[in-house]
């Protein structure tokens, strides 16, 4: 990286329409060698009257060049001008959807074959994955690596559906399924929270960025994954988060563990309103697979899997940039 000043924001655009959002920007000293969390800013209904403007006015502001956000910004391969000559869901000939489809039958087809060479030890693993280890390594074994997991072979089974989902969505799926599973207790599907209010929503706000903003698509819960991987955070403090008691006190070890491996100084107050907002914490998650990007830690996506431009990235904190 050069030692020109950079920043970088991120802001969670999940939720509806009067959701406080937050802008966690953070800004790199080259003097200092340290990054700042330079401001955290937060719509409220009683400051401003269009949202959406306000949200610009920062980008302005503070001159932006890199925004992260956890939203589609791109659609699925099914268009409307396919419409006329449709040949249904389970046959689309679009070469990305036939692409992901043909990986799929193939990791099918291996574990299929595995069974069949060596059936016992396959039930033995089988029986070995389904026992309950709260001290397991998660990342240990990638979901794409046989013998798959019952939950991994069922979504393959279901398919892949064009006007749903993205080719970025296999590459998750091979990568981070079971593991967002067994901590998330979800499956990543680009518009599977996605409503038709926050897709226009987007579509109105990208039209009033400056042309020259790059926006980048990430994923939260992935990201925590990825410091998990590091050995920066624990899988019980991954669970953790969904405690009503004890979510706030799981968010500050992420946010203190981030701040110690990755050189960023926060303020008490915006430390505190991180700590006790998740609005904020996924913002500033957000902000931080950012300066993995500016400090060339990501993570390295075949090109099937962004083929539709979303500039999906994913962050390695294992390599220090």
């Amino acid at each position: 990286m050069s030692n020109l000043s950079k920043n970088v924001a991120g802001m969670s655009l999940g939720g509806g329409r009067r959701e406080n959002f937050f802008l966690s920007l953070l800004e790199y000293y080259p003097d200092k060698k340290r990054w700042f969390l330079k401001s955290l800013h937060q719509v409220r209904d009683e400051e401003i009257q269009d949202r959406d403007a306000i949200i610009a006015s920062w980008v302005e502001q503070y001159g932006l060049r890199e925004l992260i956000v956890d939203f589609p910004l791109s659609r699925p391969p099914c268009e409307e001008e396919c419409l006329t000559n449709c040949t249904g869901a389970h046959a689309c000939p679009r070469r990305e959807v036939v692409e992901v489809r043909s990986e799929m039958e193939k990791l099918l087809d291996e574990d299929a074959e595995f069974e069949r060479k060596n059936p016992k030890k396959y039930e033995q693993e089988r029986a070995a994955s389904l026992e309950v280890d709260y001290s397991k390594n998660i990342t240990k074994k990638n979901p794409d690596e046989h013998m798959l997991s019952r939950s991994f072979k069922r979504k393959l089974r279901k398919g892949f559906v064009p006007y749903w989902n993205r080719p970025i969505d296999f590459w998750v799926w091979k990568n981070y399924y079971d593991q967002l599973l067994d901590v998330f207790k979800m499956s990543y599907d680009s518009f599977g929270n996605v409503s038709v209010m926050l897709l226009a929503r987007l579509k109105y706000l990208v039209r009033h960025l400056p042309r020259d903003l790059k926006m980048y698509e990430s994923s939260i819960e992935i990201c925590l994954i990825e410091l998990y991987r590091a050995k920066i955070i624990t899988k019980s403090t991954l669970l953790q988060l969904f405690d009503l008691e004890q979510g706030s006190a799981a968010r500050e070890i992420i946010i203190q563990q981030i701040e110690k491996n990755m050189d960023i100084f926060i303020y008490e107050n915006d430390l505190d309103t991180i700590i006790k907002n998740d609005q904020a914490f996924d913002s500033f998650i957000l902000s931080v697979v950012g300066q993995r990007m500016l400090m060339n830690g990501l993570r390295e996506i075949p090109d099937w899997g962004t083929s539709d431009g979303a500039n999906f990235i994913v962050p390695s904190f294992l390599a220090q940039g």
